[in-house]
Formats: C-alpha cells, structure tokens, sequence
C-alpha cells in the first residue's frame, strides 16, 4: 500500500484544513487508517484512527470534537477535517494503515505509512 498524503498548509488559530490521503492498491478496504502528526522535538503521537468500513473510530483527548477521521473506500482516501485548530495542532501529520480490525495507537502496529504533510498554525 502506498499512501500520499496532501492538503496541509499554514492557517490561523481557529480555522480549518482537511488532509486527505490517497491510498493504491485493491485491498484499501481491509486496513485499519489512522493520523499521526509529530512536532520538532516530540515523539510521534496518534491522531485518529477509523476501522475498516467506518463504523468505529478513535480521537486523542486533545482532538476531540474539533477533528473528524473518515474515509471513502471506493475513492482509496481517507481524511481529516480539523477545525478549530490551535498552535498546538502544528505538526507534520502522517497518515498510516495497519492490517487487522483493532483500532491501533502506536505508531509500531501500523504497515504503511505516507510522506507526510505539514500544518502549521500561526497564532
């Protein structure tokens, strides 16, 4: 599975970016999709994950209710709408498939992972 991430940018504190991440290959529907993002100096941190067919998601604490993960399998994409979005949120984000139905958070279950996008948000 190769995966291409696009749709970062710079945005100010309170606005709004949707990433998306294209995905080749047949069997984009078997794999478990989730976001990372990782800022100068940190550890990369999980974002959001969503099952196979949609049905079940996960958000870190500091996104929730401001971030959404869904994905569109006959298009092989998968996205994240981020509103709201802080300083914080600054971070290269990556998007990443893991093989198997558990809604993996650590970045050692996933397989496949794209190049990477940046956002930054300006206060």
């Amino acid at each position: 599975v190769q995966l291409v991430e696009s749709g970062g940018g710079l945005v100010q504190a309170g606005g709004s970016l949707r990433l998306s991440c294209a995905a080749s290959g047949r069997t984009f529907s078997r794999y478990v999709m989730g976001w990372f993002r990782q800022a100068p100096g940190k550890e990369r941190e999980s974002v959001a994950a969503i099952s196979w067919r949609g049905g079940s998601t996960y958000y870190a604490d500091s996104v929730k209710g401001r971030f959404t993960i869904s994905r569109d399998n006959a298009k092989n994409t998968v996205y994240l709408q981020m509103n709201s979005l802080k300083p914080e949120d600054t971070a290269v984000y990556y998007c990443a498939a893991s093989g198997g139905p558990v809604l993996h958070t650590t970045p050692g279950n996933y397989n496949y992972w794209g190049q990477g996008t940046q956002v930054t948000v300006s206060s």
